[in-house]
């Protein structure tokens, strides 16, 4: 398993137009984009923008927007006449944010508008009300408490999530974990995982709980006409954005709980949500939550360990199909086939919840494959690449806290501010390492494996700026390479491939 713990020097550069684009690509790498945007709504969706505006054109010319075909315009007019849908005010700013960074970018905006924007995060809910859902396959497990005890978790609680979708280049070449640092008081940093140009959330945390969207497969019913939907992709990234969205002082199930709460008609389509907080909590219900949402009444049912099903013990497990609404009880092969490996549910550490989705809940066009751990600040992701689906390839494995450490650009003090950066970023062979000062410059070099043992140490002298090693001999790996000349200080970090 590959493991990354991402510092602002990693792979980062920092835009010339600083005081304008308050953004950093911190990372590039195995088919994911790492970005990092704070500040107001509009700086943030703006800094959204100006980085990722040709991915957010590919992904909504080549992919979204031709599954509309011709309700095209009626799905503009849903926006626009906020009868049947409806954002607040504040992402209608952001989304008019987002296309002026791309034009500030010199991104081709010709085509797209801010209601682009807006249709792209309300996708699912339109395709219910305008034609029929889309059956995407989403499922995850979480455990905590008696399930994890006596395990590497014990006792604590993680999540690993299937997001299944549409095989497409345009989807799979432009996937991101969006991380978002806000300046509003009220707001705390979040990350959501997903593809350019969604700015909600269908796979998010932030430091304390994690929100995922499933299809609800087996829904046949409707929405109404002038019921003003929030999108779902919308009320969950206001439930992990939100310091603290229901005022109890703490970030837990219950957070996700009262945002979908507060649509009092439901949403506009079936959908499943599972909500997993850390396992401090007293009660069960506040760590892992699963909630069965849809336009028709029942509009909002929550299942927790409590509710008799298939899975045993402090596990809960989601597919596509209701299970507590109406009790339902629609089990399908997924949902059986996990709970018929899971035995009495007690014994189940990192690598088993992982494995127990990956061998037993996944299905072939299977985009992204993620665990979230928050108190072993752990957050793992494959995605679908090389015609392969995500479960079939070694997940990066994050550092929760320094995804969700704000990024300033200054290095620490009585450091240069010299700008130094390592090219290529995963390397393979020669590994180059730009922005020294002029040639001939004395250089001290060393390379450490992330325990902190020196693996290499040599002195040369820079060409040009640059100095090159070659890591070719080195096994697969993270490395820290400290570099030492005059009174420059700098350590990064690499990944070998």
């Amino acid at each position: 398993m590959k493991k990354i713990i991402l510092l602002s020097i990693v792979l980062a550069f920092t835009l010339n137009l600083k005081s304008q684009v308050n953004g950093v690509i911190i990372a590039d790498t195995s088919n994911i984009q790492v970005v990092k945007v704070w500040g107001t709504h509009y700086e943030r969706g703006y800094a959204y923008g100006y980085l990722l505006g040709t991915g957010i054109t590919q992904v909504f010319n080549n992919y979204l927007k031709p599954m509309y075909g011709i309700y095209y315009s009626v799905a503009r007019s849903l926006v626009t006449e906020e009868k049947d849908l409806k954002f607040d005010s504040i992402f209608k700013v952001e989304a008019r944010a987002v296309i002026d960074g791309m034009n500030a970018a010199g991104t081709n905006t010709k085509w797209m508008d801010y209601v682009d924007l807006l249709i792209s995060n309300s996708f699912l809910d339109i395709a219910r009300i305008l034609y029929s859902p889309l059956d995407m396959g989403c499922s995850s497990l979480i455990s905590w408490g008696d399930a994890t005890t006596g395990t590497d978790l014990a006792g604590k609680s993680v999540i690993s999530r299937h997001l299944d979708w549409t095989v497409s280049s345009s989807l799979t070449n432009n996937q991101v974990i969006y991380i978002n640092f806000p300046s509003e008081k009220d707001e705390q940093p979040w990350a959501g995982i997903g593809f350019s140009g969604i700015f909600g959330v269908l796979s998010g945390f932030n430091q304390n709980m994690g929100v995922f969207q499933h299809q609800m497969d087996d829904f046949s019913g409707n929405s109404s006409h002038g019921k003003k939907y929030e999108p779902i992709w919308i009320s969950l990234r206001k439930s992990i954005e939100k310091l603290d969205y229901n005022s109890d002082g703490k970030n837990k199930a219950g957070d996700v709980r009262s945002a979908l709460m507060d649509n009092l008609n439901g949403y506009a389509s079936g959908y499943i949500i599972s909500a997993m907080a850390k396992s401090t909590e007293v009660a069960d219900s506040l760590v892992a939550m699963i909630a069965e949402v849809a336009p028709t009444n029942p509009y909002l049912i929550f299942r927790s360990n409590r509710y008799e099903d298939k899975i045993p013990g402090d596990n809960l497990y989601t597919a596509n199909n209701q299970i507590a609404r109406n009790d339902a009880h629609n089990y399908c092969e997924r949902y059986n086939n996990v709970a018929g490996e899971m035995g009495d549910g007690t014994g189940i550490g990192l690598t088993e919840n992982r494995e127990l989705m990956r061998e037993h809940s996944r299905l072939i066009h299977n985009l992204q494959f993620m665990q979230y751990a928050p108190e072993l600040d752990l957050f793992s992701l494959s995605v679908y690449k090389e015609s392969k689906p995500a479960y079939l390839h070694e997940p990066v494995v994050f550092s929760i806290r320094e995804l969700l450490s704000a990024y300033n650009g200054i290095d620490e003090p009585g450091r240069s501010d010299q700008t130094i950066s390592l090219y290529p970023n995963p390397v393979a062979d020669i590994l180059t390492i730009r922005g020294l000062a002029r040639s001939g410059h004395e250089i001290c070099m060393k390379i450490y494996d992330i325990r902190g043992t020196l693996f290499f140490s040599e002195m040369g002298t820079s060409l040009n700026g640059e100095y090159r090693v070659n890591m070719d001999p080195f096994m697969p790996g993270v490395y820290l390479v400290k570099v030492e000349s005059g009174r420059l200080e700098k350590v990064l970090k690499v990944l070998k491939q």
